[in-house]
C-alpha cells in the first residue's frame, strides 16, 4: 500500500478542495472491484449482512505550513520513512483501512462492513462525513460502532474531546480617552476572561480530564483616543465526554459575566464503554487504551467509536510530515485482528 499512499500524496487534497483525490480513489476502488458510492467528495463501500460497522479515514489535508524542506506534494522515502503532506495525517490510515477492508470482506463476517473515505475533516466542514452518513445507514442499516483511522501511534483512543467555539461580547460606553468619560469595554472584559481561565466544571473524566476553556482571540477599539464600547473575544471549549456541548453552553451562559454565543454545538465528545466487544478485543491483543484531546470525525457520530491508526499525532500539521512505512502494515494487521469475527 506504500505505492498507493505515494500516489495520494502527489495529488493536492486541501480540505474543501478534494475532488482530484476523490476522483483518483473512486477510479482505483472501482478497478479493485469494490464498487464505491460517492456523495460530493466522500466515498464509501459496503459489504456483508448484519449490524453495520464503520471504518473511516479522511482524504483531505491542511495547507502546507512554512518550514518544509521538501516539496510537500513529492513523496520521498528516506530511512524507512515516507515524507509528504498528509502522509501521517491521514493518508497512512486511509491506505491501511483500505487494505484491512479488503482482507476482512474476503470471508464472511458477522456484520456489514462499511469503508468510508471522507472529505473536509480538517475543517470540520458540513460537506464531509456528515452528508454521507445518512446514505450509508439508509443502505446498510444503523451503524453499531465505528473505527476511525487517525495517527495515534497504534494506541486505541477510547474517548475524545469535543469542540465548541464561543463568541463572547462585553459592552461599555464610548468616550474620549483623555477624559474620565465612557465605560471601557476592555476593562469590563477582564473579569470575564479570568472567569473562563479559572472556571472548573464538576465532572472530570478519568481519560480526558476536565473541560478545557481557552481564550484565543480578543478584539476591541477603533482608534487610540476612543474608549472602546465593545470588546469581543473567542473561547475554544473542549468538552470531556461527561457534558454535551448544549449542557456546557447552558452553564456558561448562566454564569459567565458576558454574552456567550456558540458558533455550533455539533462537534461533541465521544466515548465507548469499557466492556464493549471491540475494547475487550483490544485488551486481549495488548493494545493500550487512551484518551485523545484532538478532534476527529468521531465528533459527528452518535454511535460508539474508537480512534486508532499509524503515525503520531504530534507530526500532524507540521513541516516535513512523515510516517514510518512499517507502521502502515502494523496498522492493517491490528485492524484485521480487532475486527475479524468480532461479535457485534
Amino acid at each position: 500500500m506504500t505505492s498507493l499512499l505515494q500516489q495520494l500524496i502527489a495529488i493536492p487534497s486541501l480540505s474543501r478542495d478534494e475532488s482530484a483525490v476523490a476522483d483518483f480513489l473512486e477510479s482505483w476502488l472501482t478497478e479493485q472491484g469494490l464498487a464505491p458510492h460517492r456523495r460530493g467528495n466522500n466515498l464509501w463501500c459496503c459489504h456483508g449482512t448484519g449490524p453495520a460497522v464503520l471504518l473511516d479515514a479522511h482524504i483531505d489535508t491542511v495547507r502546507p505550513v512554512a518550514g518544509w524542506t521538501r516539496d510537500p506534494f513529492t513523496p520521498t522515502i528516506e530511512d524507512g520513512r515516507l515524507y509528504g503532506l498528509g502522509s501521517n495525517d491521514d493518508g497512512a490510515s486511509v491506505v491501511a483501512l483500505i487494505a484491512a477492508y479488503r482482507r476482512l470482506i474476503a470471508k464472511p463476517q458477522p456484520y456489514t462492513l462499511i469503508l468510508s473515505l471522507s472529505a473536509q475533516e480538517e475543517t470540520s466542514g458540513r460537506e464531509g462525513l456528515e452528508i454521507s452518513l445518512p446514505e450509508m445507514e439508509a443502505a446498510c442499516g444503523p451503524i453499531a460502532f465505528g473505527v476511525f483511522g487517525e495517527p495515534t501511534s497504534l494506541e486505541m483512543a477510547v474517548a475524545e474531546k469535543g469542540l465548541m467555539v464561543l463568541d463572547c461580547t462585553v459592552t461599555g460606553k464610548a468616550g474620549h480617552a483623555a477624559r474620565d468619560t465612557g465605560i471601557n469595554a476592555i476593562y469590563k472584559a477582564l473579569p470575564a476572561i479570568e472567569w473562563f481561565r479559572n472556571k472548573q466544571f464538576e465532572k472530570v473524566s478519568p481519560l480526558l480530564g476536565p473541560v478545557k476553556m481557552t481564550v484565543t482571540q480578543i478584539q476591541a477599539g477603533t482608534q487610540h483616543n476612543v474608549i472602546p464600547d465593545v470588546c469581543t473575544f473567542v473561547v475554544d471549549t473542549r468538552s470531556n465526554g461527561l457534558y454535551t456541548n448544549e449542557e456546557l453552553l447552558e452553564l456558561i451562559q448562566a454564569e459567565a459575566p458576558c454574552q456567550a454565543v456558540a458558533r455550533s454545538t455539533r462537534l461533541c465528545g465521544s466515548s465507548i464503554a469499557e466492556d464493549h466487544p471491540l475494547v475487550l478485543r483490544a485488551h486481549e491483543l495488548g493494545i493500550p487504551t487512551v484518551g485523545s484531546p484532538t478532534l476527529s470525525n468521531q465528533a459527528l457520530c452518535r454511535f460508539p467509536s474508537v480512534k486508532i491508526g499509524p503515525g503520531n499525532s504530534a507530526r500532524s500539521h507540521t513541516a516535513d510530515e512523515y510516517v514510518d512505512i512499517a507502521d502502515i502494515g502494523k496498522a492493517t494487521e491490528i485492524y484485521v485482528q480487532l475486527l475479524d469475527g468480532l461479535k457485534v
